[in-house]
C-alpha cells in the first residue's frame, strides 16, 4: 500500500481519526480534511508523518473541485473515505426545513460533490476505492433523527448506483454502516439517556459497543486488493445490532 494516496473526511476525531491512523500506519499518505485548524493539525501530528492536514469546510461545495485538484497534484487519489457527517436530535414535528437541509447538505451533498471530483481523478489513473460511512439509522427506524436517517439511507442507495456506473473504470464503491461505537458523539447521545443505552446493548448480540478501530479495519479491507471483487456492498459493523432481537 506504500505510495498510495488517501483522503479521509472528518479524520480529526472519532471513526475518521481511527481510519486515518490505520491507513497511515500501513504506509498510505493520507490527507485529513477537517474544518478546525488546530484540531486537524494536532490529529495529524498525533498520527504521524503520513498524515497531512487539509483545512476545509465541506459545506463549501463550490470550493471542493479546487481542493481536490490541489491534492491530485501529488499523484492519483487511490482511496476516498467519506466519513464526515453531523447529527441532530429533535422531535419530528420540531425539525424545520432549514434543520433538515443543513443535515442533507453536510451528510449527502458534500459526499456527492467530493466523490464526483475524486472520481474524475481516479478515472484518469485507472481506478480507485471509495468507502462511504453510513449508520444504523439506515438499517432500521430510529426516533428523533429524521434528517440524519434520510441522509444515511441516501448514502447507501448512492453507493449502489455509483458502484454500477463506475465499475467499468476500475473504481469500487462500498459502504460501512457502523453500529454503536465508543466515540464522543455516541457518548453525548447515550450517556445522558440510560434507557436508550440499555436498549442499544440489549439488542446487540455481542453485548457491547464497538471500538473505532473496528470501523478502521473494515475500511482498510475495502481499500485493499483483499476486497478486489467486492463493490456496491453495505457492511454493518455493529456486533449484530442490526439483526438483534
Amino acid at each position: 500500500m506504500e505510495n498510495k494516496i488517501a483522503i479521509v473526511t472528518g479524520g480529526n476525531s472519532g471513526l475518521g481519526f481511527a481510519t486515518a491512523k490505520k491507513l497511515c500506519d500501513n504506509g498510505i499518505k493520507t490527507y485529513i480534511i477537517g474544518r478546525t485548524k488546530d484540531k486537524t493539525e494536532n490529529a495529524c501530528i498525533e498520527i504521524g508523518s503520513n498524515a497531512i492536514p487539509v483545512i476545509f469546510d465541506l459545506n463549501n461545495l463550490a470550493g471542493i473541485p479546487a481542493m481536490i485538484k490541489d491534492i491530485a497534484k501529488n499523484g492519483n487519489i487511490d482511496i476516498l473515505v467519506n466519513n464526515a457527517g453531523i447529527n441532530m436530535k429533535k422531535d419530528f414535528t420540531e425539525v424545520t426545513d432549514e434543520d433538515f437541509l443543513t443535515i442533507i447538505h453536510t451528510n449527502l451533498l458534500s459526499v456527492f460533490a467530493i466523490s464526483r471530483e475524486v472520481v474524475k481523478v481516479m478515472k484518469q489513473h485507472g481506478g480507485g476505492n471509495i468507502v462511504n460511512i453510513s449508520s444504523m439509522a439506515s438499517q432500521y427506524g430510529l426516533p428523533r433523527v429524521i434528517a440524519y436517517s434520510a441522509s444515511k439511507g441516501a448514502i447507501e442507495t448512492m453507493t449502489r448506483a455509483m458502484a454500477v456506473e463506475l465499475a467499468q473504470f476500475g473504481i469500487r464503491i462500498n459502504c460501512i454502516a457502523p453500529g454503536f461505537i465508543k466515540t464522543k458523539m455516541t457518548a453525548k447521545a447515550l450517556n445522558s439517556d440510560p434507557e436508550r443505552m440499555q436498549k442499544v446493548l440489549g439488542r446487540t448480540p455481542m453485548g457491547t459497543m464497538g471500538e473505532p478501530s473496528n470501523i478502521a479495519d473494515a475500511v482498510y479491507f475495502y481499500s485493499t486488493n483483499e476486497s478486489s471483487f467486492v463493490t456496491g456492498t453495505v457492511l454493518p459493523v455493529d456486533g449484530g445490532n442490526s439483526i438483534g432481537f
